[in-house]
């Protein structure tokens, strides 16, 4: 193989490993196989040598779907290695695929719905995201149907989320048909209705439709068509991470779920006993089973999202308010100024987050406004240093200078010049502090310094379940799983958004 063959062999490499159709694909039968080997042990009962036929037969479909995925995938790896492109033979399998979101398998789906649009602007995989995360919040509210009993305001909730997914698949197709890369710089103002009720759409805590319409207005009222809004290249970039984008569906996910069951779930099914029900296995009734008093686990981890995301934002943003000011204050006078602030810091930033936590509780009380305080004041050093790195960076650049010249005060300066340019850093800070602050928040509740014990918190949850390990594992499971998904998630986010942010990777 001479220098030109190898050189082309790597660029044919680079472009399918770039390519987001194999990128979901892989991500998709890989996961699709796992549920089935996961579904298929979980069907035998070892300990009473029986086994479940219906679990069985959803491992048998999952892994019939990962196979399947498994092909369409090596298939397209093929096509963009030898021609550059997917043949539009191989983009109708993905018609295929998309109905796969019957089954739950949204992976799947996700590569359909990337593999039969050749020409991808970032509204169309927006609006792909904004449907799923509509139809899966549906899929979870239907669980109660199978309850003795629904919230009185559950048609109610189910008829609204039903127009948002008839609206969703309106929106993806009118993108479909009407946008592409070609002009994407611009968006004609007969889409501006579409914008808004997508904005309006996102009151259900539907990120996605919220970013799909501020991303339309923006670039309807542009007033240069010829340049780039940098914030969109921003979001384009973070798309193009996959796994960044999964992590950034299930915290969506999560919100839009913990809102709408205000609507379709019934909050005494989370908290009141139930002493008929005590110690159900997981089943339809019972997704994930029911704790010691009664009360179904699944509708617990729903609310108890809620909390704990609650708790991981209030507790990271006041850290950010305060801690961004000192910061900015302290780097942008220096001398004495910084010394009082910094060494006044770097008293509190001695005493580990978690002790100091541990500390406020025990003085104060155990509940959850001394919880997010808690929590909350041992960010703040973290947040006080970024800032403070970034300003006496940014202190010494023209348009400060400029703005001095001009006669502006400090105040109107930190506030209006420094601090926004210094929101790079602490955003991903940020979303990498939310995971870290829900599980400090489900790790004092189990340790009985959260949160009040009654209130469905992952933590209560997982507390309640440590007793039944060897009898009832599904108690202490679910909640633990809970808890490592949103973690893992608000950590991929975090990790695509500096990647997204970084101008070396642009």
């Amino acid at each position: 193989m001479n220098n030109k063959d190898f050189y082309l062999q790597r660029q044919r490499t680079r472009i399918v490993s770039n390519s987001l159709e194999c990128s979901t694909g892989k991500v998709a039968w890989q996961i699709s196989i796992a549920f089935a080997v996961i579904l298929s042990f979980m069907s035998f009962d070892f300990a009473e040598k029986t086994v479940s036929y219906p679990m069985l037969s959803f491992g048998a479909i999952y892994l019939v779907m990962g196979l399947f995925q498994l092909y369409v995938c090596k298939r397209v790896e093929k096509e963009i290695f030898r021609d550059g492109k997917v043949s539009k033979s191989t983009r109708k399998l993905g018609y295929i695929l998309i109905p796969f979101i019957i089954t739950g398998n949204f992976f799947a789906s996700i590569t359909g719905f990337m593999l039969v649009k050749e020409d991808k602007p970032i509204e169309y995989s927006i609006s792909v995201y904004s449907l799923l995360i509509t139809i899966f919040v549906i899929v979870v509210s239907l669980v109660n149907l199978f309850k003795p009993y629904v919230a009185d305001t559950f048609p109610l909730g189910m008829a609204g989320l039903c127009i948002m997914a008839i609206f969703n698949v309106i929106v993806l197709i009118t993108i479909a048909k009407k946008l592409n890369c070609n002009n994407n710089m611009n968006i004609d103002k007969s889409m501006l209705p579409i914008a808004i009720l997508s904005i309006v759409s996102g009151i259900i805590g539907n990120a996605f439709a919220l970013l799909l319409g501020i991303i339309m207005i923006a670039k309807i009222y542009r007033k240069d068509k010829e340049v780039s809004i940098e914030w969109i290249d921003v979001i384009r970039r973070l798309f193009k991470n996959y796994m960044s984008v999964i992590g950034l569906f299930f915290i969506t996910f999560l919100i839009a779920v913990s809102i709408c069951s205000n609507f379709t779930f019934d909050y005494d099914m989370a908290t009141l006993n139930n002493y008929q029900a005590l110690l159900q296995k997981p089943s339809l009734m019972y997704p994930f089973g029911t704790d010691n008093y009664g009360r179904c686990i699944f509708t617990r981890i729903i609310y108890g999202a809620s909390i704990s995301l609650s708790v991981g934002f209030i507790s990271t943003m006041v850290p950010i308010i305060i801690g961004g000011v000192l910061g900015a204050y302290s780097g942008y006078y220096g001398g004495k100024t910084d010394n009082i602030i910094m060494r006044s810091l770097d008293i509190l930033y001695a005493v580990p987050g978690i002790l100091l936590a541990v500390a406020i509780i025990a003085a104060f009380g155990a509940n959850t406004f001394n919880l997010i305080m808690a929590l909350s004041i041992g960010g703040i050093p973290t947040y006080a240093r970024t800032v403070r790195a970034t300003v006496m960076t940014l202190s010494g650049q023209e348009f400060i200078e400029a703005a001095k010249a001009c006669g502006a005060k400090n105040s109107l300066i930190i506030f209006k010049h420094i601090i926004p340019n210094s929101l790079a850093p602490i955003i991903v800070r940020a979303t990498l502090s939310i995971g870290a602050a829900v599980l400090s928040t489900s790790s004092l509740s189990y340790l009985g310094l959260g949160v009040e014990p009654h209130i469905p918190e992952w933590g209560n949850i997982l507390k309640a379940g440590s007793s039944y390990l060897e009898v009832n594992p599904y108690i202490a499971i679910f909640p633990g799983i809970a808890i490592i998904l949103i973690v893992l998630a608000f950590n991929y986010f975090g990790d695509g958004l500096r990647d997204a942010l970084d101008p070396k990777l642009k």
